[in-house]
């Protein structure tokens, strides 16, 4: 049953998880939801227990190798990816702030939250983190850095094996339960009567997100083209096999050989395109960084928070980290995102799952935007290194 479950992807066992929830939260007695409350409550803080360890393995090992190890090409890559990421962060903010309060009836969505009826759990388990998610952002930043500094060979190697070891945790214990987890956030919402509103808003957030996908898209390559002294439209057209297989796959890494490709055939050299791809495939999602930072928005919005401008700021520029830091697992950008969606956004476990939800049901088309989203960046460095 398992096995067959992961052979249909995370993606339909999301929407599966979503339509059971609401199913059984209609149908089940109150015994029956407290048992999913119950390990939703268990399994939100065992993901607050790695969240930090999550920010200390994939962000140390990710500033510890950029830093001195590649050189310039290396260095003008992570640089383009770390801008594009946070650029399309703030459009994302901006654009939300501007449609979402006319798509989220506020009051509505805000006295349907306060109305409903919490569901206790059976017990409750503490799992607190070994540290503060920014103390150890800091820390990250320290080694990362010292690290390169002092090419500490051996502290490289252990920190990229501990990388491996959380990026496992994440593709083993947290993955495969998170439709568990979604389903039990639904059922909960069914059994209390929010289910309905929700879903509503997701639609027509997810509508917006995809539109500005294509924007974004369109920014790139004009940006790419004028560099470049390329079309950006014919240039873009040329990445389209790349777009339509990554959103088949909704994997980075699986796109790579259409993806190569697809970038030689816009005319960048062999030896830029064969660095520049695998590498783009690891630490640039910007598609990814608009989602995050849409739905972020959306949910505030739908929660009655203020949106502070600087918070938004200081937010989008650290997911720019995140981002680049980001495990290639499915899920992995979100996962990554956790850290700062808890400590600068003050979101909650379910706030999170909600976040987690959003972000799954649209991962084939940011995969998409991010993979196409290489192709421009492959141009401008092409032009920049002759």
């Amino acid at each position: 049953m398992l096995s067959t479950l992961k052979r249909i992807g995370l993606l339909p066992r999301v929407l599966i998880a979503i339509i059971a929830g609401i199913a059984f939260g209609l149908l089940s007695p109150l015994p029956v939801v407290r048992v999913f409350v119950t390990f939703n409550g268990v399994f939100g803080n065992f993901i607050g227990f790695l969240i930090p360890l999550i920010i200390f393995g994939l962000v140390t090992p990710a500033i510890a190798n950029i830093g001195k190890s590649a050189g310039r090409l290396l260095f003008i890559t992570a640089i383009i990816a770390y801008g594009s990421s946070v650029a399309s962060g703030l459009m994302a903010w901006l654009t939300g702030a501007a449609l979402f309060p006319h798509l989220i009836d506020g009051d509505a969505a805000r006295q349907l939250v306060e109305g409903a009826e919490s569901v206790e759990p059976y017990f409750k388990i503490a799992i607190p983190p070994i540290a503060d998610v920014m103390s150890v952002l800091v820390l990250s930043f320290t080694m990362g850095l010292g690290m390169a500094a002092f090419d500490s060979k051996g502290l490289k190697h252990g920190m990229n094996e501990f990388r491996e070891i959380i990026s496992r945790a994440i593709a083993v214990a947290l993955v495969p339960l998170l439709p568990l987890y979604i389903m039990g956030i639904f059922m909960e919402m069914a059994f209390t009567g929010q289910a309905w509103k929700v879903l509503t808003i997701f639609v027509a957030i997810i509508g917006v997100i995809f539109a500005m996908h294509i924007v974004l898209l369109l920014v790139q390559y004009l940006i790419a083209g004028t560099i470049a002294h390329r079309n950006p439209l014919r240039a873009m057209w040329t990445m389209l096999p790349a777009y339509a297989t990554a959103l088949g796959t909704s994997s980075s890494a699986a796109t790579i050989p259409v993806t190569l490709r697809c970038v030689k055939d816009n005319g960048v050299r062999d030896d830029v395109a064969d660095f520049v791809v695998p590498l783009c495939a690891t630490i640039h999602l910007s598609g990814s960084a608009m989602k995050i930072t849409a739905c972020a928005v959306a949910l505030m919005l739908m929660q009655g928070i203020t949106v502070e401008s600087l918070t938004m700021v200081g937010f989008v520029m650290m997911l720019g980290v995140m981002m680049v830091a980001a495990p290639g697992v499915p899920g992995g950008a979100i996962m990554a995102s956790l850290g700062v969606l808890d400590t600068i956004l003050g979101f909650t476990a379910d706030q999170q799952a909600l976040m987690i939800a959003l972000y799954i049901t649209m991962d084939s088309f940011g995969t998409a935007c991010n993979v196409t989203g290489d192709g421009a960046i492959a141009l401008i460095v092409n032009r920049v290194s002759n």
